[in-house]
Parts: C-alpha cells; sequence; structure tokens
C-alpha cells in the first residue's frame, strides 16, 4: 500500500514536472521568437554565445533572416543570410566590421542604426520611417506608411538576388575589394580596379533594341533561368545570359543569385531545395581571369600551372613581383636623370581578353615597344608580328597568357628595386652550388693526389709532413727560389 501511494504521488509529481517544463518551453520560444518587424524604440545587442548567426529579424516565409553574422571571433557584420544555407547575400558595411561586444547595438529610431562605440563604426539608414520590414525576397525595408524609403536591393554588395534591379548608379564589388561589376550604355563589365575592364557583354539586343534617349540599361536575374539586361520593357530584355537552369521548372524551394567571386568571376547560383549549385559562369578559363598566376605571371591554357614572365624566377602564389601601382614617371622616371624600371622581354606571350586593350598597328616590335618607352602611364607592350597589332598596357602587369608562338613578343616594365619574391633565393641557391661544386673539386683533387703518390712510391710522411711548409722562409729555400730565378 505504501508503495501503491509513492507511485501515485510520483505520477502524478512527474506529470506537473513535464506541464511545467512545456509550459517554459512555450514561454521561451515565445520570448526568443523573431520578429517580421521592427517598430521605433526596437534596439539588440550580439549575445556572447552566439557561434556564427544571431537573427533579430525574419520574412513571411522564414527563408531570410537580417542579423548579427560573426566573420571571426570578436568582429561581426550585419548582414541578411538564407536561413537554410548560412548564405550572406547582404552586408550593411562590407569594407568595416563592428567588434562582436555589449558595447555594439543595432537599434531603430526612425533609422536603422549600427553603432559600436569602441571601435567607432556606424552604419545607418539617413531615415525617418515608421517599421523596418524584410520580404521574402530577402530585400530589407524602411517603410513609413507601407511605402519603402530605403531598401537594400539598391545598395547590393557583391550580390544580386533573383528579381533585384541592378542599375547603372550601382556596383558588385567582391569581398576582397579588388573587382567590380558595372553596368555601360548597353553592355556589362567586370573591372580590374576601377578603370581595367578584362570582361565586356555587349547586348545582342535579340529581343529588343537599346534606344538612345530611352534611359540607361539595368540588368535583373530572372527565376526562369538568365541573367537579362533591360531598357524600358521588362517582358523584352535585349539581351539574355542563359544559366544552366534556363527554363527549368520553377519550384517554391528553388531561388537564384549571381555572385562577383573573390578571383574576378561572375558566378550563378541555383538552390535546388538542399544545395547551391553552380548555375554559370562569365569566364570558363582560368588563365583569362584577371590574377590567376598574380603580378608578372605567364599562364598556359592546359591546365601546366603558372610560372613567370622572367624565367629565372621561381613562381609562388600571388605573382612574381610586388603589386605597384601608378605611373613610372618622376624624380627617377621618365624624364628624369635616370630610368625608373627596368625592362623585361618574353616570346610566346599574348594578352587574355586583348580586344579590350588599345592596340596600334605598326611596321616591327622596335615601333611597338617606342609607343610605351616613352609614356609614363604605360606599364608594357605585346607585339604580334603576323598582323603587325601593337598592344599597349595601361595598367600594372598581370597575368599573360603563354601561346609557344614565337612571333608574338612581350615588353614590360618593372620598377627597379623589384627584384623578384625569390631571386634572392635563386643567387642563394646558385652560390651553395658553386660552393659545393668547388669543394668537391678540392676533396677530388686531394684524393686523386693521394693516389698517385701511392702508386709513385712516396711514403705518405714524405709528402704529407708539414715540415717543408716550416721551411719556405729559410735561407736555404731563399737560395734556391733564387738559383732558379736566374736559371729562368
Amino acid at each position: 500500500m505504501p508503495t501503491l501511494i509513492f507511485n501515485m504521488f510520483a505520477t502524478r509529481q512527474l506529470r506537473y514536472i513535464v506541464l511545467l517544463f512545456l509550459s517554459l518551453q512555450v514561454i521561451t520560444f515565445r520570448c526568443t521568437s523573431i520578429p517580421q518587424e521592427l517598430q521605433t524604440g526596437f534596439s539588440a545587442t550580439p549575445e556572447s554565445s552566439t557561434a556564427s548567426f544571431q537573427a533579430v529579424l525574419t520574412d513571411p516565409s522564414g527563408n531570410f533572416s537580417l542579423g548579427f553574422l560573426r566573420v571571426n571571433p570578436n568582429q561581426l557584420a550585419l548582414a541578411i543570410v538564407h536561413v537554410a544555407s548560412s548564405e550572406p547575400f547582404w552586408v550593411a558595411n562590407p569594407t568595416r566590421t563592428a567588434s562582436w561586444s555589449d558595447t555594439t547595438r543595432l537599434f531603430f529610431n526612425g533609422s536603422l542604426v549600427l553603432s559600436d562605440p569602441e571601435t567607432r563604426v556606424s552604419w545607418s539608414t539617413a531615415t525617418n520611417g515608421d517599421r523596418v520590414v524584410l520580404l521574402n525576397t530577402s530585400n530589407l525595408q524602411v517603410q513609413t506608411k507601407g511605402s519603402p524609403l530605403w531598401e537594400s536591393f539598391d545598395f547590393p554588395t557583391n550580390t544580386l538576388v533573383q528579381d533585384q534591379n541592378f542599375t547603372s548608379k550601382m556596383s558588385l564589388l567582391s569581398s576582397n575589394g579588388f573587382y567590380s561589376m558595372r553596368l555601360g550604355n548597353d553592355f556589362m563589365g567586370l573591372y580590374d580596379g576601377n578603370e581595367y575592364i578584362y570582361w565586356k557583354h555587349t547586348a545582342l539586343e535579340t529581343k529588343a533594341e537599346v534606344k538612345e534617349g530611352m534611359g540607361p540599361i539595368y540588368a535583373r536575374v530572372n527565376p526562369e533561368g538568365y541573367l537579362g539586361m533591360y531598357q524600358t520593357d521588362d517582358k523584352k530584355p535585349v539581351d539574355v545570359q542563359k544559366f544552366n537552369s534556363f527554363q527549368q521548372a520553377v519550384t517554391a524551394a528553388s531561388f537564384l543569385f549571381v555572385r562577383l567571386e573573390t578571383d574576378g568571376n561572375l558566378k550563378a547560383y541555383y538552390w535546388d531545395g538542399s544545395n547551391w549549385l553552380t548555375n554559370y559562369q562569365a569566364i570558363s578559363e582560368t588563365c583569362e581571369l584577371p590574377r590567376s598566376c598574380g603580378f608578372y605571371g605567364l599562364c598556359t591554357p592546359g591546365g601546366s600551372g603558372c610560372s613567370c614572365l622572367d624565367n629565372r624566377i621561381r613562381f609562388e602564389p600571388g605573382g612574381c613581383f610586388s603589386d605597384a601601382s601608378g605611373d613610372l614617371c618622376g624624380k627617377e622616371g621618365i624624364g628624369g636623370n635616370e630610368s625608373g624600371y627596368w625592362v623585361l622581354r618574353r616570346t610566346g606571350v599574348e594578352p587574355p581578353h586583348k580586344e579590350l586593350l588599345r592596340q596600334e598597328t605598326v611596321s616591327s616590335l622596335a615601333g611597338c615597344e617606342e609607343l610605351c618607352q616613352n609614356n609614363c602611364s604605360c606599364w608594357g607592350a605585346l607585339y604580334n608580328n603576323a598582323t603587325g597589332f601593337c598592344y599597349v598596357l595601361d595598367s600594372p602587369i598581370q597575368t599573360m597568357l603563354g601561346t609557344g608562338d614565337a612571333t608574338k613578343v612581350g615588353y614590360f616594365k618593372v620598377r627597379k628595386g623589384e627584384e623578384g619574391k625569390n631571386r634572392v633565393w635563386v643567387r642563394v641557391v646558385v652560390v651553395v652550388t658553386v660552393v659545393v661544386m668547388v669543394g668537391v673539386i678540392i676533396v677530388g683533387t686531394g684524393f686523386c693526389v693521394r693516389r698517385w703518390k701511392r702508386r709513385r712510391g712516396v711514403k705518405e710522411e714524405e709528402w704529407a709532413s708539414p715540415g717543408p711548409y716550416k721551411n719556405l722562409g729559410s735561407a736555404s729555400f731563399r737560395s734556391i727560389e733564387m738559383s732558379s730565378n736566374v736559371v729562368g
């Protein structure tokens, strides 16, 4: 009987514990659920226990979230991520990060503001709205009375998602800051830095024409599987760059985006419900990427790897000479007392994307070199003896293509003092090699002399003794030397 009562009591107590636990779970879930709207007075700080991403706002579908993204153990970025894959699509301030500490605060007072007094990092939408929402397209908006005052789609970072308009006033910037994508009057271009274009796609105008005076073109990723360029009519693109998923059935789970990668390539990705699949790439050949082999590097198509334009230098990742910018004029440059550079020549090379370079027709290699020699902003020139074309390089020397064709010759300027990353290493190897060879010769000569003496029957103590060397300064030795001189 006591045992039965105990069991009944224990069961009843267990039920109370379970009910209490469930109630606490419901309360916790309600307290920690992510809001779909931020109103005036909202404030949040990063929590030290967060491993990678702390969401503060979600879209109605639950596919995207805005929050604090750890970029290293002590820093954060305000970012919009794809929840299922944790892939970031947008960053508030891609050039600077804030500290992951309780001094950093995200708040909304009409403007959405990220404040970090410790590192003096501040970002703001500079608006006077009444709420912040995240749409199911991943577009973050500050609204007033339902109308957007500011939206993240107007400030893309390195990514363009489907149904997001990309205008001539915008640019995509790779996360390492080296490359950008911009629109021209009738083309889309990829740039290394601010000026050097290494990829250009001109509108083919297959379905519509680019009309002067009708406004600039814009681009958009279409869910049907292409990157389109438009001018006035969304239904009739002036150009279509097809993806692998072109005209595939669009499902609720599928999603597309394009990204300017850190290697300078523009790639598209497709979400199949569980993975991101590569869907398109603007540049298919590795050697055609702007820095595939670094500064003054040589890339040979076919997978043979990288080498240096100066074949006396062993290639290392990053290139063969340090990055140099600016012109070659100045106190020791062109027009000064001496040249500020030395010249490197190489046969069997040509520039990638040569159709985008400035070219002249000249009668000789010397004429091509002369175009660059006295030009402060010229870093090199490449001459094709078969066509007479001279391609002028107005930016620091990036990766060149190896062709094996001796009629294609490159002329490259290298700043004085640039000895190459490992030319010193090569010199050390040469010196060590010479020392070793001399040592081998000395040892070998001694061994041969020893064997010769033994064959002649000379005892070792008679020729190896230090005695005669001690008497080199004696009177008898001097008399022998003098008599020898007299006889001679």
